[in-house]
């Protein structure tokens, strides 16, 4: 919760008319460094981390594989260290306060996710790292990351059939009707049939139609985070909304 509002609060005040980018970041100041956009959802709908990091290569701990390097030279993979996929997800956890866990395979070099915040995999159900909507071919500390990068860990992602992207205004009028747009961030196809939520108190603002375009009512004065939801699908980034 801590994590969401302070997301919330920094993209409304830097928010702006313009149909933007849901996220913002900055530049790195030194090299092995950057900063990405990190998201991590959980089950049923559970955002645990939506906000940007600043993270660089180094080594990681973890309960169940112990301490090894995650600088993206594991298993060869990349000839010069740097800021990977898994050091993003370490460095937030550090700064949020949240546990996760991995298995170590020396085979890979590299970390396998088992459990983040509590959400913990099962014998159908696992942990998915996607780079900008794609799944990443290789081990998170073994992925390379660069600035401005989309870095999603989604838990029951190969059960799923959309990673669903929300698009639309950060600041509206009050009395005004809107529209917003959700498209499957792998394909970049608009998706039919999803809710788009107040994501604070879950109540349903619109559904989207065949464009993926839902248009949502704004009666009030007021701030609002929406998400994207479907039964067969990640849930989207959010939005902060300014109702005024």
């Amino acid at each position: 919760m801590i994590v969401q509002l302070a997301f919330f609060s920094a993209l409304v005040l830097g928010s702006s008319s313009a149909s933007a980018a849901p996220y913002f970041s900055r530049g790195a100041p030194f090299p092995n460094s950057t900063t990405v956009n990190l998201r991590v959802e959980g089950d049923n709908n559970h955002t645990i981390y939506e906000t940007p990091v600043f993270t660089w290569g180094h080594n990681v701990t973890t309960v169940s594989g112990g301490t090894h390097h995650c600088d993206g030279t594991n298993n060869a993979a990349n000839p010069e260290p740097g800021p990977t996929c898994t050091s993003a997800l370490d460095n937030a956890s550090k700064l949020a306060g949240f546990p996760w866990d991995a298995t170590y395979d020396a085979e890979y070099d590299d970390f396998f996710i088992t459990s983040i915040a509590g959400t913990t995999q099962t014998t159908t159900q696992y942990w998915g790292i996607l780079l900008n909507y794609e799944y990443i071919p290789v081990g998170g500390c073994q992925q390379e990351v660069a600035f401005g990068d989309h870095v999603l860990f989604a838990f029951d992602a190969f059960n799923k059939d959309y990673f669903l992207e929300l698009s639309g205004p950060t600041l509206v009028a009050p009395g005004s009707t809107v529209a917003y747009t959700v498209l499957d961030g792998m394909t970049r196809a608009p998706v039919q049939g999803a809710a788009v939520v107040d994501a604070t108190s879950g109540v349903e603002e619109g559904i989207t139609d065949g464009t993926g375009k839902a248009v949502l009512a704004f009666k009030a004065p007021g701030a609002v985070l929406l998400k994207a939801r479907k039964s067969d699908a990640v849930q989207s980034n959010g939005i902060p909304v300014v109702v005024g």
